[in-house]
């Protein structure tokens, strides 16, 4: 074997290795933060955009919501490994050990606190600091409980435009900013549910209780994505009463959610893992398309 084989293979395992830790950190679930947050940051930012205030929050929320992700994923390990879905991920594949996965999660989740709180505000730095703690110590361990953890997990998943607003602005004190986390709540039951009723076996299998006990049926998980569809139609308008945004937000917006509603009532009507299927890939794509409508009026404005 030359040296350039030699150094070949050894790149590869350096890039294989790295690649293992990034994949440790969620990207999806990780950008999907990222953008949640700028969204409050631009919002929070009526006075106009500081740049750089900007950079820094995004760096410590990076950082941050990376380490928690990575320790979700220590803490759940063993049962990662049980579901066909999570079986290759790092830790269960033994890719990386339990113990790097400690070390490498608790210095992003340390070094990103200490960036928000330095670099941008204390406030940003507490609203991340309670999204962690709800994720990782209420969240986590409730998912093997009750499937309650849905409510309770949607609350740090909509933490982040909170945390960006408080970025902008040092306060969580204003109504907007709130709004903003109601639609994220709202969204994220549902697009939950439909995941959990698509891979119900799988997370039974693993312990995981992500369905309402003794529902076969589906009434009551068909109920909980019902009931939050519906509450995002006065939420979204909220925005525009508010004078946050204007008409192509509000247009966008309510036909992007009757559109969420559509496969909601399918689901509600049917709940197989047929109709709650199309209403997870709506869920993919609701979101997004509201931060876009957002981000237009925004530009706009």
């Amino acid at each position: 074997m030359n040296k350039t084989t030699t150094g070949n293979i050894a790149l590869k395992d350096i890039l294989g290795v790295a690649g293992s830790y990034y994949e440790l950190t969620k990207p999806g679930i990780t950008f999907t933060v990222l953008a949640s947050m700028l969204i409050g940051f631009l919002m929070g930012s009526a006075a106009g955009v500081d740049m750089v205030l900007m950079i820094h929050a995004i760096l410590g929320t990076y950082l941050i919501a990376a380490g928690t992700a990575a320790h979700n994923m220590f803490m759940e390990r063993d049962l990662d490994g049980l579901m066909k879905r999570t079986s290759k991920r790092p830790l269960p594949a033994y890719k990386i050990s339990a113990q790097q996965s400690v070390v490498f999660s608790m210095t992003l989740i340390i070094a990103g606190l200490l960036y928000l709180l330095l670099m941008v505000n204390i406030v940003a730095g507490l609203v991340s600091l309670a999204t962690t703690i709800i994720y990782l110590f209420a969240y986590t361990p409730l998912k093997r409980i009750s499937a309650l953890n849905v409510f309770v997990g949607a609350i740090p998943g909509a933490l982040p435009v909170v945390g960006g607003w408080a970025a902008a602005t040092g306060t969580v004190f204003e109504h907007g900013m709130w709004i903003l986390f109601g639609i994220i709540y709202c969204w994220q039951i549902p697009h939950v549910i439909s995941i959990a009723w698509v891979c119900k076996d799988d997370y039974e299998h693993a312990g995981f209780k992500m369905l309402p006990k003794n529902d076969r049926n589906g009434y009551l998980a068909a109920l909980w994505a019902l009931i939050p569809l519906l509450i995002l139609f006065p939420t979204v308008y909220k925005l525009f009463v508010m004078g946050l945004v204007d008409w192509l937000y509000l247009g966008g917006s309510l036909l992007t959610t009757l559109g969420f509603l559509y496969y909601g009532i399918r689901f509600t009507l049917a709940r197989t893992k047929e109709t709650a299927r199309p209403l997870m890939f709506a869920s993919f794509v609701y979101l997004p398309l509201i931060w876009i409508f957002i981000f237009a009026d925004w530009m706009i404005l």
